[in-house]
Formats: C-alpha cells, sequence, structure tokens
C-alpha cells in the first residue's frame, strides 16, 4: 500500500494544540525534541520529551511524541503504552488512536487495532475511504465482508493499486472462495510498481509464480530496489498459495519476505504477523 500518515513529520501541527499554562515551555521543549530526533539523537529527544511531560502532566503532546519516537525504533509495547496515555489525558486526539492502532496490529494484536482504528475514524470520518490499514486488519480478524468493503472504498482514493485489488480479492476467497475472488477481481490502471503487473495477473488467473519472481529480477535493478522487489514479491506469492490452499508453499514465501527481505513499510510488518500466524498452526504435510 502506497498511502501512510507518519504523523511524526507532521508533528509541528500538533505544537498548536492542547493549550496549557505551561504551553511556551512545553512547545519550546518539544521543538528541541523533534530537531534532536530528526538528526538521530533518539535517547536524547526522548529525555527532552521526558521535561515536557514533567513541565505539564496535563499536556497530551509530550507522550505522542514519544510514542512517535518508540514507534520509530520498533519498540511497539513502549508505544502503546505512550499512545495510551495520550488518550487517557485527551479522549479525543485521534492521531493517537491511529498510530496505536498500527502498533497494536505490529504486536498481533489485531482485534485491539480495529477498535483502535474505528475509533479514529469516528474522530474523523473523512479519513474512512483511505484507511488501508483497517482493510487489513479486518482480514486478520475474519471480518472478511467488512475488509472487502473497506477495500472497495480505497478504489476511490487510488484506482492504480494492485495492492487494494489483491486484499480485497483475499477477503471475497476467504468468504466465498478462489473463484467467485477471481471473476470479481478490481480492475486496476497502471501501476508501474515492480513487479505489481505480475501481482495482478497471477491473482486474475493469467500469469505463474515464476512470472512474479522473474518480473522482480528483470532489469537488473540496484541492491535496495531488488530487496523490496522479491519482498512484495515474496510477500502477494505467499498469500496467494494460502488462499489456493498450499500452506507449504505459503510459509516459505512469507518466510522469504519476513526475514529474507525486510523492508522500512508497514506491509514487512504485515508479513511478519503472517509469518507468526502461519507458524503457530499445525505444520504443513
Amino acid at each position: 500500500m502506497r498511502r501512510s500518515i507518519i504523523l511524526v513529520w507532521l508533528f509541528p501541527v500538533l505544537l498548536t494544540q492542547a493549550g496549557t499554562t505551561r504551553g511556551e515551555d512545553v512547545s519550546d521543549l518539544l521543538r528541541q525534541a523533534r530537531a534532536e530526533f530528526a538528526r538521530g539523537g533518539a535517547d536524547a529527544a526522548l529525555a527532552l520529551a521526558d521535561r515536557a511531560a514533567a513541565a505539564d502532566p496535563k499536556d497530551p503532546r509530550p507522550p505522542f511524541f514519544r510514542g512517535t519516537v518508540y514507534e520509530a525504533l520498533n519498540k511497539h509495547p513502549e508505544a502503546v503504552a505512550e499512545f495510551t496515555k495520550v488518550v487517557a489525558l485527551d479522549p479525543k486526539m485521534a492521531e493517537a488512536y491511529d498510530h496505536r492502532g498500527s502498533e497494536q496490529f505490529k504486536l498481533g494484536k489485531v482485534k485491539e487495532s480495529v477498535t483502535d482504528f474505528d475509533r479514529f475514524l469516528e474522530l474523523k470520518p473523512e479519513a474512512e475511504p483511505g484507511h488501508w490499514k483497517r482493510g487489513i486488519s479486518y482480514y486478520y480478524a475474519g471480518r472478511y465482508d467488512e475488509g472487502k468493503k473497506q477495500f472497495e472504498g480505497y478504489e476511490k482514493v487510488d484506482a492504480n493499486d494492485v495492492e487494494n485489488a489483491v486484499w480485497r480479492y483475499l477477503c471475497m476467497a476467504r468468504a466465498s472462495g478462489v473463484e467467485k475472488a477471481r471473476a470479481a477481481l478490481l480492475k486496476v490502471g497502471d501501476d508501474r510498481r515492480v513487479p505489481m503487473r505480475q501481482v495482478y495477473d497471477l491473482f486474475a488467473g493469467r500469469a505463474r509464480p515464476e512470472d512474479v519472481l522473474a518480473a522482480a529480477r528483470e532489469g537488473k535493478p540496484a541492491a535496495a530496489a531488488l530487496n523490496e522487489r522479491l519482498f512484495y514479491a515474496h510477500l502477494y506469492l505467499g498469500l496467494y498459495h494460502e488462499a489456493a490452499g498450499d500452506r507449504k508453499q505459503a510459509l516459505a514465501h512469507m518466510r522469504a519476505a519476513a526475514e529474507d527481505h525486510k523492508i522500512g513499510h508497514y506491509m514487512w510488518d504485515v508479513a511478519r504477523v503472517h509469518l507468526d500466524r502461519l507458524r503457530k498452526e499445525a505444520p504443513p504435510r
């Protein structure tokens, strides 16, 4: 998926919110903290945020900032704890629910992620069509019809996203079977990411798994680009095989995506969470 909200970079907007009796001190400390974090000084940034929280314990901005730092550091339990502090201080800070939902998902707490995403969208209903993360959480929560509808809504945001069509397919395949899902596969425009066109053709029944991998390797891409291509190839091959009932191939490809081709994107967490689930199931025969 191509759209994601990274609010740590939008943090200056939040500096104008939640006015307090010592707002100037808190704002100054948080500006310094953000500058430190941008320079790579996570510990210094957290220390400044601690000082900001001490300056006004009722201000939700310091724990929100700490949450985004822990999020960036992949310290998911710590991030959840900070965003929980935020919503206790300000139950209407929508972004805190959205961030906590993402972090809950990364911890494998799918139902909790749905609850948080739902609350975020209650507060910001205009964000609902583009919230593909909730669609993925719906899928893993077994709420396939709701997932299908979420991905149909995303089509209004981006009609060129192969991943959106595939996740709708996956929801339908779980609920109604592969044949019906393939027959109703959403039409997609020009998704130029490699190997997304071949991924689409695979789910449409017009390509083979080896075509997807060949497309990912084509053209001698640089190492980073090749790694990303292979991540998405293996992720969607794993999902394809699982939908088709081949758990052995699903496990092999999901392991390759999550362990061999790590990328800095939410979809890598999806692969990791999926792999954990596969490993907890009975071993393939």
